[in-house]
């Protein structure tokens, strides 16, 4: 009975093992089965809703310019480079660039106070379910993508940008060069 016993719990353990594994190398697979944007992909086209009540559609932007930047208020970098991004967005407003700044909090009313606090009136898109956080492949904030008129990807920026960064990228975005950094 002690021997049928250690083969049972060995014959676990391995069944353990086996489901282990196979869970481990279909997540590594699926996330590499994931098409997320890179530098020279077309950019995924969504639409959110804006904390004006506006819905906006990164497809309608074709043929203008488009800063998507990535970022939450839980998150300082993304705090520090707000009034930079302020500051390009009424320089480049009127300039065939849109700017798109998809906030990943969950409550509107901290979104809105935050608005408040720095005196922003760039568009704010509320992201509150992730989904195109998930489907751009963000883990790291604030991330940011530069693009081009034609839909295309042309830079992709991870973490805080200063303002002489966004302004020399989204010169190079609309004057046709399209080099990154």
């Amino acid at each position: 009975m002690k021997k049928n016993k250690k083969w049972v719990q060995i014959i676990i353990l391995g069944i353990v093992l086996i489901i282990g594994v196979f869970t481990i190398v279909n997540n590594l697979t699926s996330a590499d089965d994931k098409k997320y944007p890179v530098e020279g992909s077309k950019a995924p086209d969504f639409t959110l809703t804006g904390l004006d009540n506006k819905s906006y559609k990164l497809s309608d932007f074709k043929g203008k310019g488009v800063l998507i930047n990535f970022w939450g208020t839980f998150c300082p970098p993304c705090k520090k480079e707000m009034p930079a991004l302020q500051k390009q967005y009424d320089i480049w407003k009127d300039k065939n660039v849109e700017f798109l700044e998809v906030n990943l909090d969950t409550s509107r009313v901290t979104v809105q106070n935050f608005v408040d606090q720095y005196n922003l009136n760039l568009p704010i898109l509320l992201d509150n379910e992730e989904k195109v956080r998930k489907q751009y492949g963000v883990v790291e904030y604030p991330t940011t993508f530069f693009v081009k008129p034609d839909g295309t990807v042309m830079k992709i920026h991870k973490g805080e940008m200063d303002e002489a960064f966004i302004a020399d990228t989204l010169k190079k975005l609309t004057d046709g060069t399209g080099g990154g950094q």
